[in-house]
């Protein structure tokens, strides 16, 4: 499918999906006019890079991720340990701002009902 297609089907831009390519997360096919060709495979990568970058990953991080979240790619190399590192506290500051969003929304839920608006 072409560029635009696929940035409807994935729920991007055209131009995100190029910025993809050259930061190297996505390699879409060339159709002999030169036009890319995205696959589903590409557009599924294209999901998760957008969920990762929703959850506040840089594309650094999104880049050293990336391959270990593609169960049809061989293994890549280990991360070196400052790396896994890194991830872990990411992991830990999300972890937080989970925690964080629940007690909001409990305490929204919480107001909602005694104000008789069970939404």
């Amino acid at each position: 499918m072409r560029i635009g297609q696929a940035a409807r089907a994935s729920g991007t831009s055209a131009r995100a999906l190029r910025n993809y390519e050259d930061e190297g997360l996505i390699t879409p096919g060339r159709q002999p006019n030169g036009y890319r060709d995205y696959c589903p495979t590409t557009l599924d990568t294209v999901v998760r890079i957008r969920s990762l970058l929703a959850a506040g990953l840089s594309m650094r991080l999104v880049r050293e991720v990336l391959p270990f979240m593609d169960e049809t790619s061989a293994s890549p190399d280990p991360p070196c340990a400052e790396f896994l590192d890194e991830v872990a506290r990411y992991r830990d500051r999300l972890a937080a701002r989970i925690g964080e969003l629940t007690a909001q929304r409990s305490a929204l839920d919480a107001y909602l009902r005694q104000s008789g608006g069970n939404r």
